[in-house]
This record gives structure tokens, sequence and C-alpha cells, in this order.
């Protein structure tokens, strides 16, 4: 029907089209699809402890924490529990 110049063409296309596209957004990526400031800082990461007297500190940090959490928890319980027991009281 059309003939060899078609089918050069046609393979030129083919292999031409693909190449293109991939040039075209392979390039200057950084430019392009880069958001400024996405990634934090190193220095605004968590760093991980490594040293013995490093993971020690973090784990008494870690205790320390709990615990609040736990006391202030308990204490808000025990406020709650108060107040259930003098609106009892009052019926």
């Amino acid at each position: 029907m059309g003939g060899p110049n078609l089918e050069v063409f046609k393979f030129g296309m083919y292999i031409l089209f693909p190449i293109g596209v991939m040039y075209y957004f392979g390039t200057n990526l950084d430019r392009r699809f880069a958001v400024p400031d996405f990634w934090p800082k190193p220095e605004e990461t968590n760093r991980l402890p490594f040293e013995r007297d490093e993971i020690e500190a973090e784990l008494e940090l870690l205790k320390r924490k709990r615990l609040d959490r736990r006391a202030r928890r308990l204490e808000m319980e025990r406020m709650g529990d108060e107040g259930k027991e003098t609106n009892r009281g009052e019926d």
C-alpha cells in the first residue's frame, strides 16, 4: 500500500517518538519538578544515637516523657472520677 518510504517513516517514528519523550521529560528534572525546601536539612532531622551514653540518655528521656504522660492521664482520670462522685451525692 504505502511502499518502503512509509515503512521507513513509521520505523523512524516508532524509534524517535519514545526517545524524544524521554529526552523532553528526562532533562532538567531538578529545575522542572523540584520543590524548594521539600526535604528537611540534616540539622532539623532526628539524629540516631550510636554511643552507649547517648542511647541511655535517650532511653531516660523517653521514660521520663512516658511517666509524665501517665501521671497526667491518671490525674485526669482522678479528676473525672471525683466529678462523678460529686454528681452522685447531689442526686
